[in-house]
């Protein structure tokens, strides 16, 4: 899996959000092996670090052949962007396509805790 490289944020004391949005994210069904197909949409509001753009785009491309179901994913990426990023606030939101008349949207959320958040802006 490949890295998740991060850049300082040069506007640290302003709340601003991020959104980065993936359509061509794909994995595999680890009950079926069937291909999944998903948009992936970050929204981010960071505090001193923001995700590099093709870290990102390397690190979705390696779910590609892996086995993972919909709600796992959408959780894993999370966790690894908010280790990476200690962001204030995040949503990951993976909107999969219909497979057997059904489509499913996954969110998950992450919100710093305030002391968190009121130090890193001194």
């Amino acid at each position: 899996m490949a890295i998740l490289e991060t850049f300082p944020n040069r506007h640290p004391g302003r709340d601003y959000t991020i959104i980065h949005t993936c359509p061509e994210f794909t994995a595999v069904c680890p009950k079926t092996g069937q291909p999944d197909f998903a948009t992936i949409r970050i929204s981010y509001v960071p505090d001193r670090e923001c995700v590099e753009l093709k870290s990102l785009k390397l690190y979705l491309q390696g779910y590609r052949d892996r086995g993972i179901y919909y709600e796992h994913v959408t959780n894993v990426i999370l966790d690894d962007l908010v280790a990476a990023l200690k962001p204030r606030r995040i949503t990951v939101e993976g909107d999969f396509h219909v497979r057997g008349g059904i489509s499913s949207v996954v969110r998950a959320d992450y919100e710093a805790p305030r002391r968190a958040r009121a130090r890193s802006r001194r």
